[in-house]
């Protein structure tokens, strides 16, 4: 088995260090807030060298990046329930369901604290963004095989998911379903 066949095995060790490194970042920036944390905290939390996170990942951004980029892609499938209205109204509730769990507001910590640590953190700001767009985009171009008007991924994200995260960014919780609801409605 060469380097690249063995990089690419979803299982194995590569699958397990990659996790425990994700958790051991997941639970320093809940417990500390961004930045204030190393490779080597994130390494010795993990239960690895921090070289290896080093050869993995390059630097602390990238790590970091890299998360804020997997828990995009985990959470918020994209549903196709053979409506827009179906499809935004279960993707918003399920938004509202992890940013409301305990580990909920990490991907938005993540994005604003990387934009504001220079042009690789910006870099991944705009990652981050361009992934939620596309995913966003899958649903709307869907429904707009379906016939239906769609409207574009930024309103989507203006009109359903800004409110959502304002919210709980401040406190004013919980998203109730009646709430999450009328952001769709008031969209459509």
């Amino acid at each position: 088995m060469n380097e690249q066949q063995r990089a690419r095995r979803p299982g194995g060790r590569s699958a397990r260090v990659g996790a425990q490194v994700h958790q051991a970042v997941t639970d320093l920036i809940n417990e500390r807030g961004y930045g204030n944390f190393t490779v080597g905290e994130v390494a010795a939390r993990a239960g690895v060298a921090d070289s290896s996170i080093y050869r993995r990942w390059g630097g602390l951004e990238t790590l970091l990046t890299d998360v804020a980029l997997t828990r995009l892609n985990a959470q918020s499938p994209m549903p196709d329930t053979g409506s827009l209205a179906g499809d935004l109204r279960m993707y918003a509730a399920n938004v509202a369901r992890e940013i409301t769990g305990p580990d909920g507001l990490l991907l938005v910590r993540l994005a604003v604290a990387l934009s504001s640590n220079g042009e690789q953190g910006q870099q991944a700001r705009d990652d981050l963004r361009a992934e939620r767009t596309r995913q966003l985009q899958s649903m709307l171009d869907r429904a707009r095989e379906r016939g239906e008007h769609a409207p574009d991924a930024l309103d989507v994200l203006d009109h359903i998911l800004a409110p959502m995260y304002i919210r709980v960014l401040f406190g004013i919780v919980p998203l109730t379903p009646d709430y999450v609801d009328a952001l769709v409605d008031r969209m459509l």
